[in-house]
């Protein structure tokens, strides 16, 4: 499901036009109850059996949207119950950021295997053979699989010759890295919010558009339309997100269309993360940790907390270009608002953690400001080139694309001590994430640098990305994108960025100082993402 343009897309960009539309120039109070209609009119269902539940799953969408709550199936309430919570020019979350709309959800088998018609009955029947169960048997010249005895270990499709036996797994569960879907008692999708770390995968692999995240749009207009100014900083897999049609030298001007005071690149916080994490594993590894895993993927880094939390400290606690540029812009004016904008959910999570939120005040997706773009009426065509946003390096901007953070860290390294070997291994996909960090446990990466990424292809394949008509896996192409403008790079490393450079000069003294340390790092009792509010 991940890059094809659906049903499932459609509807997601017109909820998101039609709540920034309502937050530009309408009256939500009054016009939400509304939007189900709008989106879906007349009386015959397209999607489902029943055009009402068609709107009902609408309406929880759109009630997500603005970050309120998912109704209760069992109370009468319309979808704007609530809704004045959310009209405000602030900041405003309440966990969990993913939700499941369980009217929506299928009930999808969570796993099984099973014989299709393909059958041919054939003499040898190797499924039989290899099964360590005895869980298959003959009935009527076909294969039957027991599926009490059933272990689903696999064996069976591998031998049939004619691909006959197939696994079927639930989409949303098999896309979980962190195994934190499972039935409930009607066997609808449910989530273990004790193990989730908000990475989205589940949210772009259900083909019934039955999970949600919530959302920041209207909240982020309203401080739009407010005296105070708020800047945009956006993440470098901003690199191909909207091109053709959107040059990298009108991104400033179509930023500034929707209301924005100014756009800023994290990938300058990237290169400042770069030199942190460099030094860090210099001065760590192996002296004090076994080896040091990247922190700019919140996903990851939550991860690797959660599942091994006897390795917490051998994750840099440097920042993630997020917050680092969010608490520089933060310096030179404290009163502004700042959205960070990139294709990340778990963003999100990250945002709302208590030593950062004051810092983070909006996190938007690429998709969601894709509808505001559209609600704001802006023409691509329309906007005059500037002058690039692109001031960070070639590796800064290469955090977006898998073996990024871990490159730019390396060569940081070799700047400071030309003979260190660096050996590196990196993931991208959470259960790969879990295999590393597995290995490295039991002694297997030693010395080493470990690049964890909870989405295919890194952060230019995150789940919070436009989609277009062409149905097909966009992190490559945007990963070429990147490539194409790392090469025309006036900056090829992240020490050699004269930005960074004065901030150690004037301000931080040298990399992992006391003072950078105070600002650029956090700690490992901060570092658990919410899933209730503190």
């Amino acid at each position: 499901m991940r890059g094809l343009y659906s049903s499932k897309t459609k509807i997601r960009h017109q909820i998101f036009t039609e709540i920034a539309r309502l937050a530009y120039e309408g009256d939500i109070e009054k016009e939400m109850d509304d939007l189900p209609y709008k989106i879906l009119p007349g009386e015959i269902a397209t999607y489902r059996d029943s055009i009402f539940l068609e709107r009902a799953i609408v309406g929880e969408r759109l009630r997500v949207a603005m970050g309120l709550p998912l109704r209760n199936i069992s109370e009468h309430a319309p979808i704007s119950k609530g809704v004045e919570a959310s009209l405000i020019e602030e900041k405003y979350y309440e966990p969990p950021l993913i939700n499941i709309i369980k009217f929506a959800c299928n009930s999808c088998p969570e796993k099984r295997v099973i014989v299709t018609e393909g059958c041919q009955g054939c003499l040898e029947h190797p499924c039989q053979e290899v099964c360590p169960k005895q869980a298959i048997h003959m009935e009527n010249g076909r294969s039957v699989i027991d599926q009490e005895k059933c272990i689903k270990c696999g064996k069976c499709l591998e031998s049939c010759p004619y691909n006959a036996i197939i696994k079927q797994e639930r989409p949303c569960a098999k896309a979980c890295g962190m195994n934190a879907i499972h039935s409930d008692e009607y066997g609808r999708a449910e989530i273990d919010y004790d193990k989730c770390v908000s990475c989205g995968m589940c949210l772009v692999s259900c083909p019934f558009s039955a999970i949600v995240d919530k959302g920041q749009i209207y909240q982020t207009i309203m401080a739009l339309k407010s005296d105070t100014p708020v800047y945009a900083i956006v993440a470098p897999a901003v690199a191909g997100q909207f091109e053709p049609e959107l040059k990298n030298t009108q991104l400033r001007g179509a930023f500034k269309a929707l209301g924005f005071t100014d756009i800023k690149e994290v990938a300058v916080g990237a290169d400042l993360c770069t030199i942190e994490e460099a030094k860090d594993f210099m001065k760590e590894v192996p002296e004090k940790i076994p080896f040091m895993g990247t922190s700019c993927c919140p996903a990851w880094s939550v991860m690797a907390k959660k599942t091994v939390p006897q390795l917490a400290n051998c994750i840099s606690m440097a920042l993630t270009p997020m917050v680092l540029t969010a608490r520089l812009l933060k310096q030179e004016e404290p009163d502004c608002k700042i959205v960070f904008v990139g294709p990340c959910a778990a963003k999100k999570l990250e945002a709302s953690r208590k030593t950062i939120r004051s810092y983070v005040d909006f996190v938007l997706t690429f998709e969601e400001v894709a509808g505001m773009f559209d609600a704001k009426g802006v023409d691509w065509k329309d906007i005059p080139e500037g002058e690039p946003l692109f001031r960070a390096s070639a590796d800064g901007r290469g955090f977006a694309v898998s073996g990024g953070v871990a490159q730019a860290v390396v060569h940081a390294v070799k700047r400071i001590d030309p003979d260190r070997e660096v050996k590196v291994v990196n993931a991208e996909g959470l259960q790969n994430c879990k295999k590393m960090l597995q290995m490295a446990k039991l002694g297997k990466y030693n010395g080493y640098l470990l690049e964890g990424m909870a989405c295919p292809g890194g952060c230019a394949g995150g789940g919070g990305q436009p989609v277009d008509g062409t149905d097909r896996e966009k992190a490559a192409d945007r990963g070429k994108v990147l490539f194409r403008l790392d090469q025309n790079a006036p900056l090829r490393f992240s020490h050699e960025n004269p930005a960074v450079q004065a901030l150690y000069r004037e301000y931080l003294d040298e990399p992992c100082s006391h003072r950078a340390e105070e600002l650029l790092h956090c700690d490992h009792f901060a570092w658990q993402m919410p899933q209730n509010p503190r």
